[in-house]
């Protein structure tokens, strides 16, 4: 009868348990959804950031490219008394701290 008793004790302390780890699963499973969604909306932000970088990029190339274009085809003289200046990456590293302004 003792060990009946115990046994009876035992079932149901692996009973609780049982129910605490289906819980702490289903928390779980509802914290991974969570977080798988998260990741797939900061994946699909990422891939438009790429590909904003990219067509800045492009632009950008575009841009240099007309400038380089139009100081071959028509250098624009500017009269002595006006001072335009733009800004220009070094060529040795294109780092954006590293701008330098030239005077045209």
């Amino acid at each position: 009868v003792e060990k009946n008793l115990k046994l009876e004790e035992k079932i149901t302390m692996l009973q609780q348990q049982n129910e605490e780890l289906r819980a702490r699963i289903e928390q779980n499973t509802v914290i991974t959804r969570q977080l798988s969604e998260e990741n797939a909306n900061l994946q699909e932000y990422v891939e438009k950031e790429v590909e904003e970088k990219k067509k800045l990029s492009r632009t950008n190339e575009e841009l240099l490219w007309k400038l380089q274009e139009g100081e071959a085809v028509s250098p624009v003289k500017l009269p002595p008394a006006s001072s335009t200046s733009f800004y220009h990456c070094s060529s040795e590293n294109s780092s954006p701290a590293k701008v330098r302004t030239l005077r045209r």
